[in-house]
C-alpha cells in the first residue's frame, strides 16, 4: 500500500508537469522533474519506496535511455510487491520506448511479460493496447 502523502505529492507533480509540459514551459518543467527525483531518491529503498513514483519519473523523463532505465527501476519494484497494474502498465510503457529506440527484442520480451500480468487486471484498455502493440510485432517475427 503506499503511502498516502506521497501518492498525493507524485500525483499533484505529476498534474503540475503536465500543465508546464502542455504549456511549453521548459524551466518550470525541469525544476518539477527534479522535485519528483528527489522525492523517489528519498524514498528509495525505505516503506515509502513504491513503483509509482519511480514510474511517473520515467513517464516524464525526456531521455529515452534515462526513461528506460528508470522504468527498469520501478518494473523491480512492482514484481517485489506483485503488483500486477503496475508490472503490466510499466512494461507497457517500456516497450513502446524501445520500439522507439529500434530495441524491438527486448520490447517484445516486455510486451509478453506485459500480458502475462495483464491477464490478472481489471484494465481492459491496457490489455488491448498491449495486445495491440504485441501481436504485429509477434507476426513480423513469424
Amino acid at each position: 500500500m503506499m503511502n498516502t502523502k506521497v501518492y498525493k505529492a507524485v500525483h499533484d507533480l505529476a498534474e503540475k508537469l503536465m500543465m508546464a509540459a502542455n504549456k511549453n514551459d521548459q524551466k518550470k518543467f525541469d525544476v518539477l522533474l527534479q522535485q519528483l527525483k528527489s522525492i523517489c531518491d528519498e524514498n528509495e529503498n525505505t516503506p515509502k519506496d513504491h513503483p509509482v513514483q519511480w514510474e511517473t519519473l520515467a513517464d516524464f523523463t525526456e531521455e529515452l535511455e534515462d526513461a528506460i532505465t528508470i522504468y527498469k527501476k520501478a518494473l523491480v519494484k512492482a514484481i517485489s510487491i506483485n503488483n500486477k497494474d503496475h508490472m503490466s502498465s510499466i512494461a507497457f510503457s517500456m516497450a513502446t520506448l524501445q520500439l522507439e529506440l529500434g530495441q524491438k527484442d527486448e520490447a517484445i520480451k516486455n510486451l509478453q511479460n506485459a500480458k502475462v500480468s495483464a491477464n490478472k487486471i481489471t484494465d481492459k484498455e491496457l490489455k488491448a493496447e498491449i495486445h495491440d502493440l504485441l501481436e504485429p510485432l509477434v507476426e513480423e517475427e513469424g
